[in-house]
């Protein structure tokens, strides 16, 4: 029975929801072997899926767990998901943003893997601050301060946890209908009617061009009609780092930044268009007002404050954030400008530095990572210093082609 799944999605044959059922659950349950779930899914990557596969898949990595319900006790909500990508650290201004305008936040997020870093763990590079919450810490929590951030609980889509540590190891990441599966069913377990979904492109993305980001975008939209979600997807560039900064901390205290209203940037812009449309999906306004709302949020110290509610109401110190002391300048070796800054290239140096982890039982260094002291499109003169390197051990190693300057 196992050979014989494998052998009809290798030749392109659509998978009965009875025959996806024996597989996956087989898989959970340990019937099914590491290998054996590794060659479907690599014929899955290399065929596609059916929409009714797709759906089925989804049913099962749903049904696998728990569902949630908070809107019975908040009423509507939305939820944010990015697909991931080098300095990414949206959540940390986007859900202040949208809870300090009077709507409740529950944002479950994962940790880190390989070069995208994860939102559990630069909340973790706060001292003291939890991501461990129970449902009635986060109960608790929403009653209080209107939003908390905190770790997936473990009964959320068990199968999804297993599949991606296998699609990690075994190449088939990449897989939109997987991605697809992967993304939604947690979604859509944890019951908001409201979904909104930056969907990355580039080479420090999951799919690498604007035309797979797409038809990801359009995938994940068609399923949660299905599950009566109201979804919309963004789509961002993630060619180049987002932000001027990668690693724990760091990027901890370019979100403060941020939301202080200090600084102008298109890290800055994609939090606004991502919280405006989650205002507006909940509010029911046009987007153009609800754009005028997370600005003033920004403008007005609402968003800044509302932070630090929930970071000292989940136990944390923003006071006793660290960075490494160690800094190594890396400069300009000519003089002209800056084309081009490559997100997987930062991502890797961020890693080698220890600021993320390869596999999931890796430890950190929350004090480590990249500051990009320029960005693309500016001048630069021979001896400029690009990057800011903070370090504790000294055995990185720098791509030269990391930025390119003509």
């Amino acid at each position: 029975m196992i050979k014989d799944i494998i052998n009809k999605k290798r030749i392109g044959l659509e998978l009965t929801k009875e025959e996806l059922d024996y597989f996956f659950n087989g898989y959970l349950k340990g019937n099914v072997k590491d290998y054996q779930m590794s060659s479907l899914l690599m014929a899955i990557c290399i065929n596609g899926m059916s929409f009714d596969e797709v759906i089925n898949l989804t049913d099962l990595f749903i049904n696998s767990g728990d569902t949630l319900n908070y809107e019975e006790k908040f009423g509507t909500m939305c939820d944010k998901h990015s697909t991931g990508g080098i300095g990414d650290k949206t959540t940390l201004v986007v859900v202040p943003i949208v809870a300090s305008l009077g709507i409740p936040v529950i944002k479950m997020s994962g940790r880190g893997l390989g070069y995208t870093g994860g939102t559990i763990d630069k909340l973790e590079s706060i001292p003291g601050f939890r991501t461990d919450l129970s449902e009635d810490e986060i109960l608790e929590s929403i009653n209080k301060c209107g939003a908390c951030i905190t770790g997936q609980t473990k009964d959320i889509a068990p199968m999804d946890k297993v599949i991606y540590t296998l699609r990690d190891v075994s190449g088939t990441t990449s897989s939109i209908p997987l991605i697809a599966v992967s993304i939604m069913s947690k979604k859509i377990a944890l019951g908001a009617s409201k979904i909104l979904l930056d969907v990355k492109y580039g080479s420090g993305a999951l799919v690498s061009t604007i035309d797979e980001a797409k038809e990801l975008g359009e995938l994940m939209k068609k399923i949660g009609s299905k599950y009566n979600r109201e979804v919309r997807y963004i789509l961002s560039d993630m060619n180049e780092p987002l932000g001027m900064s990668v690693g724990n901390s760091l990027e901890v205290m370019e979100a403060i930044v941020v939301l202080s209203n200090k600084i102008d940037s298109k890290f800055k812009d994609l939090c606004i268009l991502l919280s405006s449309n989650m205002i507006s999906m909940v509010k029911g306004i046009s987007l153009e007002d609800a754009k005028k709302l997370a600005i003033n949020s920004l403008e007005s110290g609402k968003a800044y404050n509302k932070f630090l509610e929930i970071v000292k109401n989940q136990g944390g110190d923003i006071n006793k954030l660290d960075v490494s002391k160690n800094i190594f300048e890396y400069k300009a070796l000519k003089t002209g400008t800056i084309s081009k800054i490559d997100a997987l290239g930062v991502g890797k140096l961020s890693l080698s530095l220890g600021a993320g982890r390869v596999n999931k039982e890796d430890n950190i260094d929350y004090s480590v990572g990249v500051i990009l002291n320029k960005l693309s499109g500016m001048e630069v003169k021979k001896g400029d210093t690009l990057m800011s390197i903070y370090y504790n051990n000294s055995n990185f190693k720098i791509d030269d082609n990391i930025i390119e300057i003509k």
